[in-house]
């Protein structure tokens, strides 16, 4: 078993990870920055150790450093989390180079499939269904052109490498289409270093769904249902849920059968998600289309909603497959419970483009009901730093049913009052509250069409709650009674975006 893991994240996911250690007896080494000596990661885990100054190339993405890390802590094995190195097939190559378990797949596995391409071909030898497309031979830009005309319009031009959407860009019309890649491969280049690129049907407001697999190195792989991710901005996830309200049991079934193919056709090891979209242009029903996107390699930042709906823990089971040991379940004692559903907090302004946010965290009440999980790593008087992303903590609401749980996690973001920086909070409420939310209306392009009233700034006043907090707070953070040092601010300032409706 392992016996002492290097974490080498921060946030919110380096306190969910050392969480587990602490429950398997585990001890757990953080990394920090310099931005990040005092941050509540840091105080979560059992040992802690410098990297780097702030800039994430100096410290979390610093592969020697993070080596040095485990090695000077004498951990004997490496959680990268997500984000960061967390799908780097160098970094997982470099920790077994040095004697370290690598919580995750192989290398060699993080990098097929972590080319768009070769994962597209492995997807395909495993009979599970990809969007129509081509990756051309000819990688210069009349070769690109070529594929996209071949394909037809609508297309989709995408890079090979990497994800969240850099390097993606819609070819409506063929006037366009020169344009469209050449934007795709700087991007491309610019953020991944590798220009590859690729040609696919563009599917006119597809959803987006994904199924979490787990294997072992005994040969057993594991499907944990299907988790719902079509609420997103410009390709970022914003709420996540499971059940899926997309998802017939019979679709469900033929999209978990074909996660599990191709995780055994990548001779895939730990926990990840195979990521599908779901032509639902016909309705819900059984023989929805539906396509491969491409794999996470990793944990997902929405793994609470599997884990609250299966009964599991994932990261426990990522550290048995780890040390060796056989999954912790088998298929047939695995079973969905319930309706789970994930909000991100960020710092992070909706009325003004959503521009990331930084500053101290003047106040933070998480709220403590039934059914509500808070997975967070953040605490009253941190600092949110300009260097990392901004989110401060996930809000993770548990029911018997898709709208109870859905009024269980309004209520929650309702009564969680986070002052010093502006937050998403205001805006997360009137979209769980629309209609086109509830109904389930909501596609991947939804919130980039129609988002613009959701994210703009209220006009009324904040609640009581808010201002009973800010009473307290303000009382606590005048000079007379913490002292000269004090920062001044204006609390009203501070809670501009709140709304309850």
């Amino acid at each position: 078993m392992i016996r002492r893991l290097l974490i080498a994240n921060r946030g919110e996911i380096a306190v969910r990870l050392a969480r587990a250690c602490r429950e398997l007896g585990v001890e757990s080494v953080m990394v920090y920055s310099d931005a990040d000596a005092n941050a509540a990661h840091v105080a979560a885990g059992d040992r802690a150790v410098r990297i780097g100054p702030p800039p994430a190339a100096e410290s979390y993405l610093h592969i020697a450093a993070l080596i040095d890390a485990a090695r000077s802590s004498g951990a004997d094995a490496v959680h990268p989390g997500y984000g960061f190195l967390s799908e780097n097939a160098g970094f997982a190559r470099a920790c077994a180079d040095a004697g370290l378990i690598f919580v995750g797949p192989p290398a060699d596995v993080i990098a097929r499939m972590g080319s768009k391409i070769e994962a597209r071909r492995i997807a395909m030898a495993a009979g599970v269904p990809v969007v129509p497309g081509e990756t051309p031979s000819d990688q210069s830009d009349d070769g690109v052109l070529a594929a996209i005309e071949t394909v037809g319009l609508p297309a989709l031009v995408k890079a090979s490498a990497g994800g969240g959407g850099r390097g993606m860009r819609q070819v409506h019309d063929l006037a366009g289409a020169l344009a469209a890649v050449q934007s795709a491969r700087r991007e491309a280049e610019a953020a991944f270093g590798d220009g590859t690129l690729y040609v696919e049907r563009l599917i006119q407001q597809p959803y987006h769904v994904e199924v979490q697999i787990c294997a072992d190195t005994q040969g057993h792989v594991v499907h944990l249902f299907e988790r719902e991710c079509s609420v997103q901005r410009r390709h970022q996830k914003v709420i996540e849920e499971s059940p899926s309200p997309h998802v017939t049991p019979e679709l469900r079934r033929l999209m978990t059968s074909a996660a599990v193919r191709a995780a055994r056709a990548a001779g895939y090891v730990n926990a990840g998600t195979f990521e599908f979209l779901v032509d639902l242009s016909g309705g819900v029903r059984d023989n929805a289309p539906f396509y491969f996107l491409e794999m996470n390699t990793r944990l997902q930042v929405e793994h609470p909603v599997t884990e609250q709906v299966a009964g599991v823990d994932l990261v426990r089971a990522q550290l048995l497959v780890a040390s060796g040991e056989r999954l912790p379940w088998t298929q047939g004692a695995l079973t969905q419970r319930g309706h789970a559903i994930e909000a991100r907090v960020y710092a992070e302004a909706p009325a003004q483009g959503f521009i990331p946010q930084a500053g101290t965290v003047l106040l933070y009440r998480e709220p403590s009901s039934p059914g509500v999980r808070i997975d967070s790593g953040i605490r009253e008087g941190d600092v949110v730093p300009v260097h990392y992303d901004a989110l401060l903590a996930k809000v993770i609401a548990t029911a018997g049913s898709r709208t109870q749980a859905v009024d269980r996690l309004l209520a929650a973001l309702r009564s969680f009052p986070i002052l010093g920086v502006h937050t998403n909070v205001p805006f997360l409420i009137r979209l769980l509250d629309s209609a086109a939310f509830r109904a389930g209306q909501m596609h991947t392009g939804y919130l980039d069409a129609e988002g613009a009233a959701l994210a703009a700034e209220p006009n009324e006043p904040p609640p009581a709650f808010i201002r009973d907090a800010l009473d307290a707070a303000d009382h606590d953070l005048t000079p007379s009674a913490a002292g000269a040092s004090a920062p001044a601010w204006d609390p009203w300032m501070r809670v501009r975006d709140w709304s309850v409706r």
